[in-house]
């Protein structure tokens, strides 16, 4: 049995009596005082999250602006340094490599943040597109580390530990000269969870002091640490996709519903196939639902016509936290795809009746 990663955050999770899971070969906190209570602190206050088993790449090099280019779907060129942007990669048939951001220090220099579950596989995918580029491609996913300070009241608690003012940092933009408590870090504003927030990268060495320097800022405004279980609840109510589920090598971007994230009007890999994709018309699509009975559809369970044929499959499915129904993400046949529609969900041995609901299930509160 392969041995299991830890961040070095290990400690800080054990201190505050984390529940301790294997996820993405990594030992993560799944949740510490409860997923309800941090999903709720998170909305309403702040919550911080170890995300230090994400991955980093860096690409540097005369040609690392042409390299990104034909690596991922949409345009790099469209950025300034100092903002950060949402893609996917593909592979030559249109299937999701994975989807990450572009941090753009300048246009030869530029961080990728990828999922911690494709390290490995997004690293020599990465490598192989090398090529004839002039670049230097770098997985440092071992020498950073990584916290997200998310909720209404993360701008509240962080700028009480740095001088630099946060309001300045906008949405999908980063600073990589903020000091906290006299530790030189990359902030960025972006988030995973529907609310404004901040993602703070430093050395494994700092993180320890980062955690323990911003939950003390936050003791009396609500901040609760939060783990993963509530990570994906927060992530789903806003139906942002996660890799594994609402895209995959076997779901296109057009699937998904992420196509204004794909640039036709410049090339990259998987170009070809997605235009195909497109001309021909999608055979099935990413759909919102809403279950009429009692139950709640998990990943993988089968979502079926009101005649009962199997017509696609769950994504992700929860009770919602926050709005109180039980709702979620499924990939259907096209002509199940219409508002409104009729459809059954099969929990085991039970038929559920659903309903085709927006995908839109919370509004998202970024700061912009």
């Amino acid at each position: 049995m392969e041995q299991l990663k830890r961040t070095a955050l290990y400690d800080m999770h054990k201190k505050y009596k984390g529940h301790i899971v294997d996820f993405a070969g990594f030992e993560l906190p799944l949740y510490y005082e409860g997923i309800l209570e941090e999903h709720e602190a998170v909305r309403n206050n702040a919550g911080i999250f170890d995300v230090s088993h994400m991955g980093e790449v860096t690409v540097k090099g005369d040609d690392a602006e042409k390299y990104i280019q034909n690596l991922v779907t949409n345009d790099v060129t469209k950025i300034s340094n100092g903002s950060v942007m949402y893609t996917l990669m593909c592979y030559g048939d249109g299937g999701v490599v994975d989807d990450l951001l572009v941090y753009k220090h300048s246009n030869v220099d530029y961080l990728l943040v990828i999922n911690a579950s494709n390290i490995e596989k997004d690293y020599k995918w990465m490598k192989d597109q090398v090529k004839d580029n002039k670049v230097l491609v770098e997985n440092i996913s071992d020498e950073i580390a990584e916290v997200a300070l998310q909720g209404p009241k993360a701008e509240e608690i962080l700028q009480k530990v740095t001088d630099t003012y946060l309001s300045s940092i906008p949405f999908f933009t980063f600073n990589d000269s903020v000091v906290i408590n006299g530790l030189k870090c990359l902030v960025s504003r972006t988030g995973y969870t529907g609310e404004d927030g901040f993602e703070i990268y430093t050395s494994i060495d700092n993180i320890e002091k980062i955690w323990e320097v911003i939950m003390e800022a936050g003791k009396d405004i609500g901040l609760k640490p939060a783990g993963l279980g509530c990570r994906d609840t927060l992530r789903f109510e806003v139906s942002l996709p996660l890799y594994g589920n609402e895209i995959d090598k076997d779901i296109t971007p057009l699937e998904a519903g992420l196509s204004y994230f794909v640039k036709f009007d410049k090339d990259f890999i998987g170009k070809d196939a997605l235009i195909k994709q497109k001309e021909e018309g999608l055979s099935r699509k990413l759909i919102g639902f809403e279950l009429m009975g009692k139950g709640i559809g998990r990943h993988g369970y089968n979502i079926l016509s009101s005649e009962g044929e199997k017509i696609g499959v769950i994504t992700t499915g929860y009770k919602s936290i926050s709005l109180d129904k039980t709702i979620g993400l499924g990939l259907v046949n096209i002509e199940y795809a219409k508002l409104g529609t009729d459809i059954n969900i099969q929990i085991r041995k039970k038929i559920v009746p659903a309903k085709v609901i927006s995908k839109k299930f919370y509004k998202k509160n970024y700061s912009k």
